[in-house]
């Protein structure tokens, strides 16, 4: 076995960069301990403010979605006065005011003035706007005669409706219709009369004749 070398606290030390003392290295250190110790010193209050910020929002009743809100406004508000947003703004209305008053748009606008006038003007253009502006207008006076149609129709039924129950009592009460009832009741007492006259004669002697009731007539 063989013994091992054990270091001491300055070799395993890291060695110092170049063109830094031994004192100056140490400062450095130090230093970068405060400024850890300030950082995680801010993360922990950092922390507490987001958790008080978090009450104050649930007992105003602001939900995630209004701070996404707030915060998707403020970006693009952001991004609209931005230098980077400003100058292509300009830089598209430039090209639009050069696009706009180039020669080849003015060209393009004009034939296409052209062609608008010309298939408005033609013959094929006119008949068609005629024959669907007279399709429209029969289609309208067929609506509107069926419309009429209906109601009409609607209207004699009701009206028939109102004279047949206005009618029904006046004719029950007319002179006519009570001639008739009794003219009715007439002729249904003489049929009475004449069945009642035939019955007797059929079970009267004299209507018998000679001859004997026979009692045991057959079925």
């Amino acid at each position: 076995m063989t013994d091992v070398p054990v270091d001491s606290g300055a070799s395993a030390r890291a060695a110092a960069p170049e063109g830094l003392s031994l004192a100056e290295e140490e400062e450095l250190r130090s230093e970068l301990a405060k400024v850890e110790e300030e950082i995680g010193t801010l993360r922990q209050v950092l922390a507490a403010k987001e958790r008080h910020c978090g009450e104050l929002k649930r007992k105003l009743g602001l939900t995630p979605l209004d701070g996404l809100k707030q915060n998707l406004s403020k970006s693009w508000h952001d991004v609209q006065v931005s230098n980077a947003y400003v100058k292509t703004s300009e830089k598209l209305g430039e090209w639009n005011d050069k696009v706009t008053q180039s020669d080849l748009y003015l060209s393009a606008s004009s034939t296409l003035e052209d062609w608008n006038e010309k298939l408005t003007q033609s013959e094929a253009y006119k008949k068609t706007q005629e024959t669907l502006s007279q399709a429209g207008q029969k289609t309208s006076a067929a609506l509107s005669n069926v419309g009429s149609v209906i109601s009409r129709k609607l209207g004699d039924m009701s009206s028939y409706s109102i004279r047949h129950s206005i009618s029904m009592p006046a004719m029950r009460n007319s002179a006519t219709f009570k001639s008739f009832e009794d003219r009715v009741g007439t002729i249904k007492s003489r049929m009475v009369g004449s069945r009642e006259n035939s019955t007797d004669g059929l079970h009267s002697p004299s209507g018998a004749g000679d001859q004997p009731p026979q009692d045991n007539a057959p079925f």
